[in-house]
């Protein structure tokens, strides 16, 4: 079984597809919802300085954004989906992905979405009507402005701040370029994965090397931190063979990560869609390979419907069978999020749009 994934040929729509680290989504034919310009997107909020008093007595003047940006981090994975799914392509010692990768790019837009979701920075539309429409295509709203910290994420956030209300399926096609309107264009995120490894050697997890490549040379990103990329294997390996599902916490993911096994289960889905899923299961034999990808059809069908329609036992084989109670639990503690989990759901339903390769 190949965990290859191409978008399914709905109506306009194409696959995106690119070829290098840092490309961007290739332009596709996806019709646009709306067609006014892309609005300014610098962010306008206006925020004051303030002071506390020192040991010495000295007024000390601090950003309030600086202080709710580190309780904010403290809160988060040292990592984000896209983050986590990119380092699961890369070859760990040449430090490129595969040229013939064309599902990387829009599997990676997809994880913007569910990032800002999970962080509670956008939700679905409070609309009852809204029902009466196929998951992706419900609108999405953003609910808190708070910047990030990361560069991607906050880009993508002020974007749909300042724009009309747009579904899930939309802001992902728009996002990798998947757009004949002229005046959608800007709305194109460049160089994502160009971007998101520089933010990873920033972190520590990689470094920064030139390699030849016969008529030209790039910037590769070999793996400098095995650790972390161990972490997410041990994890993936988990949710996918494992009769009982254990997420430890770790540095990476913190006991206190609000959704960590339904974070998990969405990084396994976005990896499966991004055609990078097998990389992580390599040490696997054959027949376990196949046992793994089977489950994560089954996850990926649960859990891109709203309500999730996971049910105790687990899946085939009896793997996971605690996993529903784990993220039943969540959803239990988390009643004022069911908005946010819904557009999570939605862009897992996105990804359910592709037909695997055989």
């Amino acid at each position: 079984m190949s965990s290859g994934l191409q978008r399914r040929r709905v109506g306009n729509t194409a696959s995106a597809s690119s070829t290098s680290l840092s490309g961007g989504g290739a332009q596709s034919t996806t019709p646009a919802t709306a067609s006014s310009p892309r609005p300014p997107s610098p962010d306008s909020s206006v925020y004051h300085s303030e002071s506390f008093a020192g040991e010495n007595g000295h007024r000390i003047a601090f950003d309030p954004r600086d202080m709710q940006e580190g309780d904010e981090r403290a809160k988060q994975p040292r990592l984000t989906l896209m983050e986590e799914v990119l380092l699961m392509g890369l070859k760990d010692k040449q430090g490129y992905l595969s040229f013939w990768n064309d599902n990387i790019s829009y599997a990676l837009r997809g994880c913007i979405v569910l990032e800002l979701a999970f962080r509670g920075r956008i939700s679905m539309q409070r609309d009852p009507a809204r029902r009466r429409l196929p998951l992706s295509d419900r609108l999405i709203e953003v609910i808190d402005e708070r910047l990030t910290g990361e560069v991607l994420l906050d880009e993508a956030l002020k974007l749909m701040k300042s724009s009309e209300k747009m579904s899930v399926a939309a802001w992902i096609d728009l996002m990798s370029g998947e757009t004949w309107n002229l005046m959608k264009i800007g709305y194109q995120l460049k160089q994502v994965r160009e971007r998101l490894a520089k933010g990873l050697v920033d972190k520590g997890i990689l470094r920064t090397e030139k390699r030849n490549f016969l008529l030209f040379d790039m910037a590769t990103h070999p793996v400098s931190d095995n650790g972390a990329k161990d972490e997410i294997r041990r994890r993936t390996i988990s949710i996918l063979t494992a009769r009982t599902v254990v997420l430890n916490a770790s540095p990476l993911v913190p006991e206190d990560v609000p959704f960590r096994y339904l974070r998990t289960v969405a990084m396994v889905c976005a990896a499966y869609a991004a055609n990078v899923l097998e990389n992580t299961l390599s040490t696997l034999s054959h027949d376990a390979r196949d046992r793994a990808f089977g489950r994560v059809d089954e996850l990926l069908g649960d859990f891109s419907q709203w309500p999730f329609t996971a049910k105790p036992g687990g899946g085939s084989g009896g793997i996971g069978i605690n996993l529903a109670q784990e993220i039943s639990d969540e959803l239990n503690a988390n009643k004022d999020k069911e908005l946010q989990v819904e557009a999570v759901a939605a862009a897992l339903s996105v990804f359910t749009k592709l037909d695997s390769i055989l």
